[in-house]
């Protein structure tokens, strides 16, 4: 029997060693399915949280991009006023008319009762208009009276124009000072939001780079410091740099703005000077009006708008720079807290001067891509929105509900029919409309809630701008993104900014971009 066993076995042996070799690669195979099954759950599981992460510091930089314009505004805010200060002039005008009125009532003949109708007339309506505009601006009569008492005891001396002068300057000055503090919000706006995202997009790769060191057989993410010349992947802990590079905002808030304000002046001349004060203005063509202006300042034809240079009233000329890096040097004393003061450039720059400091190399590649930002199209494209957005609350919220007396449009319930309203008809005098936008000019400055940074942090396309800066240089901070040693090079524009005309189609591009930017960074 035993023998009989031992040949069944031989004559079966290869039955049996196929089977155990079946049975045993099923189970490897089964093992190795399961390991591969959990280690995708896990890179999922891992890749949902990291992109999250990526999310969640993204709409916090945006945050902060927000906040940081409320603290930097008031300080633009503050010049501009003093600058173009209206309610001096308002002043100036208030002490030409109680001049007027004391002349009139010691010329009048105690006998007569009535004075003639002609200067009673021209008087009325001087004091219309007057008390028009004082009625919609933060200076009420009563302040105007202390603040002329105060400047006649110090001996303040009286103005010498006339007031027709006086009127076209207050006239020439309100909407000048308003529309300037709207184009320096806007650009201040875009600015804070290249500087923090181009900032959190180094500080993200730094957090990255850092986790990756902490398992580097982890094949999960595998980058290359390919931003800075240093061998250590220091993206963006470098706090001098990222400080002096934050220091340039300070072109705009002390220098920038002037140049806008004169170019603003210069089309509000040429459009808002033929208008007197008495004036009737339908909102239509207080429309056309704005436009006209904005025309003059940024262009008539999308073309010019896309051809406007916008990068002179942002950053300094590179002559410059190092005078404004020695500026914000100063600040770090604790025994100065003034704000630096930069003199005026030479006619012609002097060869004794040292090389700049923002010549090293992680600044100057933030400047210069701050400055390729500046320059590109969408940059243009996405302030004339910003521009829109702010104008149009100016004008279809605030003057027509204050000046024109007609309802606010976005108040109206959807479900409620809407008065058919001919805003052609509405009409109002421009001293109100002066009056009005004096007062805005503090709201768009200083405002609690600020109405016009709410109105633009709901322009899609600026989120979709910041996400594409903040994800641009992840094409060639990532391995494997087939550019090799072309990855060293700048970024072109064109390479990551999508224009599209239709809504949505800005945000839609840029979110695609974020996740396929995404998944060359992860391997993914």
């Amino acid at each position: 029997m035993i023998d009989s066993t031992r040949k069944w076995l031989r004559r079966n042996r290869t039955n049996f060693a196929v089977g155990i070799g079946v049975l045993g690669a099923g189970y490897v195979a089964g093992q190795y399915l399961l390991s591969k099954v959990a280690e995708t759950r896990q890179r999922m599981n891992e890749d949902h949280v990291a992109k999250e992460n990526l999310r969640r510091r993204f709409q916090q930089n945006q945050e902060d991009c927000t906040i940081t314009v409320l603290a930097l505004l008031p300080t633009a805010t503050e010049n501009i006023l003093e600058a173009l200060p209206v309610e001096s002039i308002t002043q100036d005008l208030q002490q030409k008319k109680a001049e007027r009125l004391g002349r009139s009532a010691g010329a009048l003949d105690p006998s007569s009762a009535i004075p003639s109708s002609g200067p009673s007339s021209v008087t009325d309506d001087d004091g219309k208009s007057l008390a028009s505009f004082q009625s919609g601006s933060y200076v009420h009569a009563s302040q105007m009276a202390a603040s002329k008492s105060v400047s006649e005891e110090a001996g303040a001396p009286k103005s010498t124009k006339s007031k027709a002068q006086l009127w076209n300057d207050l006239k020439i000055s309100s909407v000048t000072r308003a529309f300037t503090l709207l184009y320096t919000l806007s650009l201040l706006t875009l600015l804070t939001r290249i500087q923090l995202n181009l900032l959190g997009r180094r500080n993200y790769l730094s957090s990255v780079v850092s986790m990756a060191s902490h398992s580097p057989q982890d094949p999960t993410i595998s980058l290359e410091n390919l931003d800075d010349d240093d061998v250590e992947p220091t993206y963006g802990n470098d706090f001098e740099t990222n400080r002096k590079f934050l220091t340039f905002s300070w072109w705009l808030l002390h220098r920038g703005w002037r140049d806008v304000m004169a170019k603003v002046e210069t089309a509000v001349k040429a459009v808002f000077g033929p208008l007197s004060p008495r004036e009737d203005v339908p909102l239509e063509k207080l429309s056309v009006l704005i436009l006209e202006v904005r025309r003059r300042v940024e262009g008539a034809t999308p073309e010019e708008r896309r051809s406007h240079q916008w990068l002179s009233y942002l950053l300094p000329p590179p002559d410059q720079e190092e005078l404004l890096l020695r500026g914000s040097d100063m600040l770090k004393s604790p025994s100065n807290s003034q704000a630096p003061s930069i003199p005026s450039p030479p006619a012609s720059p002097t060869s004794n001067l040292p090389p700049p400091s923002s010549s090293t190399a992680p600044l100057r590649r933030l400047l210069d891509e701050t400055s390729d930002l500046i320059d590109s199209p969408p940059f243009t494209q996405i302030l004339t929105l910003l521009l829109d957005t702010t104008f149009s609350h100016l004008t279809d919220h605030e003057i027509r509900t204050e000046a024109y007396r007609l309802p606010d449009p976005s108040n109206i319930p959807r479900i409620q029919e809407v008065p058919d309203l001919d805003t052609g008809i509405a009409k109002a005098k421009l001293a109100a409309i002066l009056a009005v936008v004096t007062r805005q000019a503090h709201a768009i400055g200083n405002g609690v809630p600020n109405r016009y940074a709410q109105a633009i942090e709901g322009v899609k396309e600026l989120e979709a701008f910041a996400a594409v800066i903040y994800s641009s240089q992840f094409e060639f901070e990532a391995l494997g993104d087939g550019r090799g040693e072309e990855a060293k090079e700048p970024l072109r524009r064109d390479e990551v900014v999508v224009e599209e005309k239709n809504e949505g189609g800005v945000v839609g591009a840029a979110t695609g971009m974020f996740e396929s930017v995404w998944g060359k960074i992860t391997g993914s």
